[in-house]
């Protein structure tokens, strides 16, 4: 009968402890089930149509954005090619309007002033034939139907999670602002710290570009067109006598000089670089920090080889220890100084 009490005891406990198991397990972040049909509605319904000012560079083309663990890519130099390649669709500061929202397996798929492709409205694909096997839309394309559109894929490990309004937001930061209430606040929090006090300052900084300039000064009221040898630049010029006149040069984007003539005759020059907005190269990923849980070759158990190799193999051979022996150099006959001619 004691025996019995025992086993009916211990059922129990593992039973408890069964349960506690699994509740843990359905508390746990990893086992969360994917997003939900009505919270799918939910944030379709809140986020298309909205205005929002932008954060990064986005590229015209095909190819936009892709935003996963709060980093961009592409980034540094390849997306500068991009940009260089195709021009740029929105650029920090502005705003723009979230177009059509995409809720796919492993991503939210944004797209921002009607998307990279041109899409036409039903009666744009209707057209008349005639009788010279010739047919032309019945009405003409929009040339406004698709100005300047991009996109942004924001990524996830397996499965797009249940998520909040809010928590959307907080993902999508480092390419849209939804808090700012001017262009002018939202440039701000892209620019580095020197830049941006330069800003509120209406400095201009030897290595600005022209939207620093005109964020700090305005546009110009007056523009010239020189050359310098084989170097062409554009000045823009602020002011007017009997006030400080301000010349900013620039050649191609960034301000290379800044010439200031005061009122009382004194001018200032500066060339010196002071601030520098050149683009991190997005190759040099060795330098990120491993994540704990990185997926690895490694068998259970087995330590983290950290030491660092003393010797570097080259492909280079090694010169012999022994240099051959020095042997003169043949001797090259002159010609001769009267008639030029070598003699034999």
């Amino acid at each position: 009968m004691k025996s019995r009490y025992v086993s009916a005891l211990a059922f129990l406990l593992l039973g408890l402890v069964a349960l506690a198991g699994a509740g843990d397990q359905k508390s746990s972040p990893a086992t969360q089930s994917a997003m939900s049909k009505q919270t799918r509605m939910e944030l379709i319904g809140s986020f298309n149509s909205e205005l929002v000012y932008i954060r990064s560079v986005f590229p015209m083309g095909k190819k936009g954005l892709t935003l996963k663990d709060g980093k961009i890519s592409p980034s540094g130099e390849d997306l500068q090619h991009l940009i260089a390649m195709w021009g740029p669709a929105v650029k920090p500061g502005d705003q723009a309007m979230i177009s059509a929202v995409v809720i796919k397996d492993d991503r939210i798929h944004f797209e921002i002033n009607g998307g990279p492709v041109r899409k036409k409205k039903w009666y744009q694909r209707i057209q008349i034939s005639g009788g010279s096997d010739r047919s032309a839309p019945l009405t003409p394309s929009d040339s406004d139907a698709n100005p300047r559109g991009s996109y942004v894929d924001l990524m996830f490990d397996r499965y797009v999670p249940d998520l909040t309004a809010q928590q959307l937001k907080d993902l999508l930061r480092p390419v849209f602002d939804f808090d700012s209430k001017s262009p002018l606040e939202a440039y701000l929090d892209t620019v580095p710290l020197k830049v941006k006090e330069a800003i509120k300052n209406h400095q201009v900084l030897v290595g600005m570009n022209r939207d620093m300039v005109i964020y700090a000064k305005g546009r110009p009221p007056g523009k010239e067109r020189e050359k310098d040898g084989d170097v062409e630049y554009e000045e823009w010029i602020y002011g007017q006598p009997p006030q400080d006149v301000e010349f900013v040069r620039f050649v191609g984007d960034e301000v290379v000089r800044v010439e200031t003539m005061k009122v009382g005759g004194e001018k200032i020059v500066r060339t010196e670089k002071e601030v520098s907005l050149e683009p991190q190269p997005s190759t040099a990923k060795s330098e990120e920090p491993r994540p704990p849980n990185a997926p690895s070759l490694r068998r259970p158990g087995e330590p983290v080889d950290t030491s660092v190799p003393t010797k570097v193999p080259s492909a280079t051979p090694q010169p012999p220890l022994s240099s051959p022996p020095s042997q003169a150099p043949p001797s090259v006959p002159t010609p001769d100084p009267g008639t030029g001619q070598i003699p034999h």
